[in-house]
Parts: structure tokens; sequence; C-alpha cells
């Protein structure tokens, strides 16, 4: 077994420059990693034309961003299986590291033997994707989850047996959007004056946020809270969901609401957005861990989160729970109607305990228990 000392270079590879929470994850672990005084570099596909991450990385961090050009007509089996190759190219030919870390199933794929985050678990029917998250799963010789309820799904399906080290979260940076300092509440009044009263989900529109689920919700809300606005905010991804959109988008005008989509927003405003928000719905058919969620917890929003053990495994205390769309819709109006300000206190400790740098610690200790042959 490795020393402490023969740990110098660790390479995390992630699929996008894009905000993203796989992506967000792979910056913030590679930040506290840095602070740790350890040599890391994060590689990652350019799509697009993108030349670097979607905010500034603390320049100790040594960032491979390797160009990715679009092509018209491209499938989406088609573009995974070449970033794969694209990615996979530029590893080989680059620095080598004492330990590489992917965090998804593309850089996965193009590293091979690698250790491995298995955020959360998918069922593709694409075949190539298919094929690619299984690679992923079996090839890398070492595994991390985020949590044990997807360590427990990692075990049971596949027989294999990982490492539990939770996220982090950056609970001050929301905290202080959430302030009542005159330079807070200007940037959250920014957000209101555009929006008014809002609830905020963030991640997109897509099957696994749960986005048809939470547009029912949203319906039924309405009644009661007819001056409330539904916002969503992210969706930067590699798949394509246009079919699932315009589902969402046809269902929205037969129920008669208009949601607010914002796309992906700046990193910068991001914690204002969370922080103004009359509450934070969380209605994902599947997670990993919750980050977003997190983040709106350390903001001491109201938050309502699908009823998954991930979920209860994490916000338990911080947060209610809800099953399908009428439920979500009954836990949104009492957490606006009837704030339980005892819940949201327990939000912002909850963020407080999970810090980056623990999660730095621990993956270091998992490295450096690496045999040396798997470097």
């Amino acid at each position: 077994m490795p020393t402490g000392g023969d740990l110098t270079s660790v390479a995390l590879l992630t699929y996008s420059t894009r905000p993203r929470g796989g992506v967000v994850h792979t910056l913030a672990l590679a930040e506290a990693l840095a602070a740790l005084d350890t040599q890391v570099t994060v590689w990652s596909l350019g799509r697009g034309g993108d030349t670097t991450f979607f905010r500034p990385v603390d320049p100790r961090v040594r960032l491979r961003v390797v160009p990715l050009p679009e092509i018209d007509g491209e499938t989406v089996g088609q573009r995974v299986l070449r970033s794969i190759e694209v990615l996979g190219v530029a590893l080989r030919e680059g620095p080598s590291a004492d330990v590489v870390h992917a965090q998804d199933c593309i850089s996965a794929n193009a590293a091979g033997r690698c250790v491995r985050t298995v955020h959360h678990l998918d069922h593709f029917t694409t075949p190539e994707l298919a094929r690619c998250h299984e690679r992923a799963i079996r090839e890398p010789f070492a595994h991390v989850c985020v949590s044990t309820a997807v360590a427990g799904e990692l075990r049971q399906g596949w027989g294999i047996d990982a490492t539990v080290i939770p996220n982090g979260v950056h609970a001050q940076r929301f905290a202080a959007a959430a302030a009542g300092t005159a330079q807070a509440a200007a940037a959250r009044a920014q957000w209101t004056q555009q929006l008014g009263r809002y609830l905020l989900a963030v991640g997109g529109i897509e099957p696994r946020k749960g986005s048809l689920e939470l547009l029912e919700a949203y319906a039924l809300l309405q009644r009661t809270q007819p001056d409330l606005a539904l916002v969503v905010a992210g969706g930067e991804t590699v798949f394509d969901y246009r079919d699932y959109r315009a589902a969402w988008q046809a269902r929205a005008v037969t129920l008669g609401v208009a949601p607010v989509v914002l796309g992906p927003v700046p990193d910068e405003t991001m914690p204002a957005l969370v922080a103004a928000a009359a509450a934070f719905a969380f209605p994902s058919l599947k997670e990993g861990f919750g980050l977003a969620a997190l983040e709106a917890a350390a903001a001491g929003v109201a938050l309502v989160v699908s009823d998954l053990p991930v979920l209860r495994e994490t916000f338990t205390g911080a947060a209610e729970f809800a099953a399908d769309p009428v439920e979500l819709a009954a836990a949104l109006d009492r957490a606006l109607t009837r704030p339980d300000r005892q819940r949201r206190a327990a939000g912002r400790a909850l963020a407080r305990r999970y810090t980056w740098a623990a999660a730095a610690a621990r993956h270091l200790e998992l490295y450096r228990s690496l045999p040396r042959r798997y470097r």
C-alpha cells in the first residue's frame, strides 16, 4: 500500500464545463483537494467552443479542457461514443497522475481502469448509453457513492461495495445570500422584481428531475397560491430531452399555467435566486444526494423534496417529503402558508455539516489506501 507521501497528483474527470451537479461536485472537490496541498488537474470536454468552466476555478487547480466540436445531425449515442474517444485520446497523450478519478460514465469509459464516483444509477434504452453505463460501473477498480442509498443499489445490482463520501456544499455562500445585509437584500430584490413571488426548481426540464410531476403539483397549488410563479433554472445536459420538454410545454398549456424557464443561470447570481425563493421544490424521481436542495437549505428556504430513500437519508428533519403531485402541492402550500422556522433552522444547520474540506479529506484517505498497481 502506498503511504501518504507517495500520493502527489490526482486527475478528476468530468464530461462538461457547464453547470450540472456532477460538474459542480468535481470543481468543488478539486479546490478542496488543492487546499490540502494536493496537485489536482480537472479534465473535461469543451462542447460548443467552451474553453473553460462556467465559473472561475481556484488557480491552484490545473484545468485541461479538451475541445469537442458540435456535429450537426449527430445522435445522442454517436455523441457519447465520440466524447469517450476524444477524451480518451487526450488522457492517453497527456501527463499521468497518481490517481485518475472519473465522475460520470463518459469520463469513466474514456479513462478505463480508474476510481469512479457513481452519483446515481440510470436506466438507458439507447444501446450506446446502456453499454457506456454498464462499463462505467464494472471496469473501475474502486467506487465512491455520495449516499448510502446509492451504495446499496450498487451492491444489490452489481455486487460492488463502494466507499460512501457525501457531497459538501458551499453553505456560507448561500447563507450570505439570505442575510440581512444591504448587498444581499438588493441581490434578492433584483430577482423578486423580475419574477414576483416564486417557487423555484433547479435542474432544468427532464424526466429524472420530475418536471412533469412538478407541473401537475403547481397547477394544484395555483388554487390556493394564485400569485405564485413557478421558476425553473438550470438544465444543461448532454442528453436530448426535446420530446419530453415539448410534452411538458404542451401539458402546461393544457393545465393553464405559465412557468418561467430561466435555463442556466450565471453562477454569481444563483445564490440570490435561491435565497429569494418563497419555497424550493425538488421533485426528482432519481437522485444521488440532492446538492441543489442542500444549497436551498443553506439559504433557509422552505424545502419540499421527493420521498426517496436517498433524500430521506440527507434531509430528514430539514424538509417535507412528497410522493406524488398531490402530496407535493399540499406540502408546498403548508410551507408557504405556515412557515416552519424549526425545520428551516435544521436545514441551515444540516448544510453547515457537509463541507468540501471533509469530503476532500475522505477522498485522500481512499486514494492513499489504493494498491500501487492501480495507479
